[in-house]
């Protein structure tokens, strides 16, 4: 049987500061009064915490503008995992989707009301997990998730909240009302900050984004090696079977 090792190492990957404005031009809310810094995401950890993962992702303030019992109602997190094999393609309902092979196996959605855990299955089937922990840690927020402890790939978007809406998240439109979400075109991606290098706009102008940290499908890999080695030993098998039929008796 194949074994997979779980262990967890850390990994931390810095986001560009005064980013978090989508493309460039979105222009957030002014009511309430929400800062491009409550939103911009400058900093994301993955390890883990004993059997399962903790994140921590930083941003630039932490604000708090619909007095939410978190602490914290500025934005929406939402942190999509890599899957081992196969996953989900489409980022939920950010407007985004993934820009490599394979997909998203966990998707956590965070929020100043509570956080959420959904599992894909191979079949795209979703199962509620149990929510994860949330606590703010100054500008920080530490997430702890019922996810294996492991080494994946990572997509994080940060979205503005509101409310208002079934899923938590404010959607960009061309609507000029203070309390709106203004993007230049329509269908423009939710989030107005993604985890990227510095430079990839690739998220706000083909509405695709890359993950982060182990981005290789290792399982897939492992069981091609294997078909390819079982192949081999099938050919070699066949090719001293016919020597052995043709020798002369």
């Amino acid at each position: 049987m194949l074994s997979i090792p779980l262990l967890a190492s850390q990994l931390t990957v810095a986001d560009p500061a005064g980013d978090a404005r989508g493309d460039g031009g979105y222009i957030l809310p002014t009511r309430p009064a929400i800062t491009a810094e409550m939103l911009d995401l400058r900093s994301f950890s993955a390890d883990s915490s004993g059997d399962t993962m903790r994140f921590t992702v930083s941003f630039g303030q932490m604000g708090n503008p619909w007095n939410a019992p978190g602490g914290f109602s500025a934005g929406v997190t939402d942190i999509f995992v890599k899957g081992a094999l196969g996953g989900q393609q489409v980022l939920a309902d950010t407007g985004l989707r993934v820009r490599e092979q394979g997909g998203w196996q966990y998707h956590l959605r965070v929020t100043g009301t509570g956080a959420t855990l959904h599992e894909a299955n191979t079949l795209g089937t979703l199962t509620t997990r149990p929510a994860p922990t949330v606590q703010v840690q100054g500008t920080s927020l530490i997430i702890d998730a019922a996810i294996p402890a492991g080494n994946y790939g990572y997509w994080v978007t940060s979205s503005v909240y509101t409310p208002l809406s079934a899923s938590g998240i404010l959607k960009p439109g061309q609507d000029t009302r203070p309390t709106a979400l203004q993007a230049g075109r329509s269908g423009a991606p939710t989030p107005v900050d993604v985890l990227a290098p510095a430079g990839d706009t690739q998220a706000f102008t083909n509405d695709t984004l890359a993950a982060v940290g182990e981005t290789r499908d290792w399982v897939s890999i492992a069981l091609i090696v294997l078909g390819g080695a079982g192949l081999l030993i099938t050919v070699i098998a066949t090719t001293l079977v016919w020597r052995r039929l043709a020798r002369p008796s």
